[in-house]
């Protein structure tokens, strides 16, 4: 477990590396000067295009240029934003929590009604096996805009339950009600796919020799359900349900831009936007650091839930 750890951790290096790289060549790939990008087509003295190029570090070779912001950011200093004249670091830290309360809600929202979603439909075949496959195919293929979209026209401006985009409330408990919407739209693609791997892998699991031997035992429908059914099928659920909830960190900046909400997501695509590459440089990389450190955490959980995977599959 010890090597595995140490490979899995040497690789995610090696990605987050890589992507470090391509993410600052950006700015000597894309057309144009970098000076006139963070200028905005101002005009500029001569005098002041250096010192800017001095900042920024562009008048240095461009591989003495990446080694050294490499260093900045791994000291946790990425820069600082053109558009906002902030620290890079201190920007994305206050945008942070908003973006984690999003996620967190999405997560829980995903996990539970997937989850259930797959039990129901593996547990009830017929009319409601079909009814939810039909749900979930229909939630899988909506986009997170799509989904943005229809919560907001039904339950914002015609039945009134939720506020519209724009609004942030205060505290944790109104923050929440602010977010249901946002964590809606966020959740329902990946809460369907989720489902619908859940009724797969318990299907699969009542079909076991197992199962059947607990019910001929008498052992009680609602334990054979739970300590050998959904247990066994927690492997592919964990597995897929992280990988899935990794994508949260991708479809944030969607749902974020849709509503107007305050945080990471919204603040990539400002920075886009406005060629704000410090920021986009920081965010790309965080995200990709993110995104690695979920999956080796499923990696890592799989064999926990599931200890058919360490023994190579066997049953």
């Amino acid at each position: 477990m010890a090597r595995y750890l140490f490979g899995r951790v040497l690789a995610l290096a090696a990605v987050l590396l890589a992507t470090s790289f391509l993410v600052f060549s950006a700015v000597h790939l894309a057309p144009g000067d970098p000076v006139s990008f963070l200028l905005k087509g101002h005009p500029a003295t001569p005098e002041a295009r250096a010192a800017i190029a001095a900042q920024y570090h562009l008048d240095d070779p461009f591989l003495v240029q990446y080694g050294k912001w490499l260093g900045g950011a791994l000291h946790g200093d990425f820069g600082r934003s053109v558009q906002f004249r902030q620290d890079v670091g201190e920007l994305i830290a206050s945008r942070l929590p908003g973006t984690g309360l999003l996620i967190g809600y999405a997560a829980v929202l995903v996990c539970v009604g997937g989850v259930s979603l797959g039990a129901l439909a593996a547990l009830r075949p017929g009319p409601v096996d079909r009814l939810v496959l039909l749900g979930t195919g229909v939630a899988t293929a909506t986009p997170p805009f799509v989904s943005a979209i229809g919560l907001v026209s039904l339950f914002a401006v015609q039945l009134h339950w939720f506020p519209g985009p724009g609004s942030q409330g205060g505290g944790l408990g109104d923050r929440l009600y602010h977010l249901t919407l946002p964590a809606f739209a966020l959740a329902v693609t990946l809460a369907g796919l989720l489902a619908r791997v859940t009724r797969s892998a318990m299907l699969d699991e009542l079909g076991r020799d197992h199962v059947e031997v607990a019910r001929s035992r008498g052992v009680p429908e609602r334990q054979v359900i739970r300590r050998h059914v959904l247990r066994g099928a927690l492997g592919p659920i964990v597995t897929v349900g992280g990988t899935t909830l990794a994508g949260l960190l991708v479809s944030t900046s969607i749902v974020e831009t849709a509503f107007n909400t305050t945080g990471v997501g919204s603040l990539l695509v400002q920075s886009v936007t406005a060629k704000d590459l410090p920021v986009v440089q920081a965010v790309t990389l965080l995200t990709v650091l993110g995104f690695g450190l979920v999956n080796l955490g499923v990696d890592l959980l799989g064999p926990l839930v599931d200890p058919r995977t360490a023994r190579g599959g066997a049953a």
